[in-house]
């Protein structure tokens, strides 16, 4: 299985400018999945509740899904995208997952970082690995990667990859994933964005650096800090159904939850 990120420079509101550039390029390498960043399609700095009320869409009818549903289609592939989910009037930072055969799911970031929670209302849904054929994926967002409790959750419940939409500003989060990996012995697509975003009093920096990280926390494949780019690696997502360390160790039976004081 061939598994991508697809590393991008959005610009804030240009919705039809960041699909085509989106669209590109997937069409520049082929893959089986392809994981996009966070908010891909609106950019990230909301100032005004008006602004994410004019860009924020339905899913899956919104343009947005529309347009991912027929790349998949006609790609015959997998595609996690980040965008601003208008849910009845309720506002959330949202991915989805859509395949060739349609709309499959979709997470709502439950960790909110900094301004975000003067827009977005936190995920109201647990983490729930999706099952895509033989395969499970999860979905995660941005933030979510500093509480280990998100990915844990997510391979506790079967995933085998972890598609992992970002717009990461702090410079942690790259490394922090191989240890993500290795303590969960899974798969992961960070696929963050580049650029800067300059709105209101605020300007932020993003980091790139987008990666595929292995089970056994090996960099499979790393994007540059400053350009646009498609990174594919080609993986066997059954390794992580093996859990063990040892003979005698298994990463998952071998925890003892009844003595985890977690609050």
């Amino acid at each position: 299985m061939k598994i991508a990120f697809v590393q991008m420079n959005c610009v804030f509101g240009a919705v039809d400018r960041n699909l085509f550039q989106a669209s590109q390029l997937m069409d520049s390498k082929e893959a089986d999945l392809y994981v996009l960043p966070e908010l891909f399609n609106t950019g990230y700095q909301f100032t005004r509740k008006d602004e994410l009320n004019s860009l924020a869409e339905t899913i899956p009818s919104g343009l947005t899904c529309q347009m991912l549903l027929k790349i998949a289609a006609r790609k015959d592939v997998y595609i996690v995208a980040g965008l601003a989910e208008n849910a009845d009037g309720k506002f959330y930072n949202s991915s989805v997952l859509i395949g060739p055969r349609g709309y499959i799911s979709t997470y709502r970031k439950i960790h909110l970082f900094d301004d975000e929670k003067l827009w977005f209302l936190p995920g109201d849904m647990p983490f729930r690995a999706v099952q895509i054929g033989d395969l499970k994926l999860g979905l995660l967002i941005c933030f979510d990667w500093i509480f280990p409790e998100a990915m844990r959750s997510l391979a506790l419940d079967g995933a085998n990859i972890i598609c992992h939409s970002a717009n990461l500003v702090l410079p942690y989060c790259q490394d922090a994933m191989v240890t993500r990996c290795l303590e969960n012995f899974i798969f992961a697509v960070t696929a963050n964005r580049i650029g800067a975003e300059n709105r209101g009093n605020k300007s932020l920096q993003f980091t790139g650096k987008s990666q595929i990280t292995a089970p056994d926390g090996t960099i499979l494949v790393r994007g540059s800090s400053s350009a646009q780019e498609v990174g594919v690696a080609e993986i066997d997502p059954l390794l992580a159904w093996d859990k063990n360390i040892t003979g005698r160790n298994h990463l998952f039976n071998d925890r003892r939850p009844e003595l985890y004081k977690l609050r």
